[in-house]
């Protein structure tokens, strides 16, 4: 016979979440590509012009288009090739959401060093978010 694993409590909240906000992501990048390809908004960078950036490093592309690197896209929402930033940030902000639903479970079942781990990793992946630390290729 074989034997069942269970889902705990924090394991299924995490995934009802993790779900909701997939499709919601999804749904936004679908909205935000239509939008993108439409036409309705103008791009920062014109499709006809893409072929010439392929071949240059991050740097180079960022500077010759005139985009500057970290949360700046934000000011550029207008454009229909920086809109689809909307659905992308939300999806890698799924995470956080999840762990956040998930540490008050942990410290009801008195799990306080799971419950601890989780802050911890709210706390790292917002730090990561925020460019504060200015690592990588940004």
């Amino acid at each position: 016979m074989e034997k069942r694993l269970k889902a705990t409590k924090e394991q299924l909240a995490y995934a009802k979440i993790l779900d909701m906000g997939m499709k919601i992501g999804l749904l936004i990048l679908m909205v935000t590509f239509i939008i993108y390809l439409s036409g309705i908004l103008q791009p920062h960078v014109p499709v006809n012009d893409l072929s010439k950036y392929w071949g240059m490093s991050v740097h180079k592309y960022l500077e010759y288009t005139n985009i500057y690197p970290g949360w700046s896209w934000i000011g550029m929402l207008g454009r229909g090739d920086f809109l689809n930033f909307i659905g992308i940030a939300f999806l890698a902000g799924v995470t956080i959401i999840c762990y956040t639903r998930v540490i008050p479970i942990l410290f009801r079942k008195k799990d306080s060093v799971y419950g601890v781990i989780a802050i911890l990793e709210v706390l790292v992946l917002m730090l990561a978010a925020s460019g504060i630390l200015k690592s990588g290729g940004h």
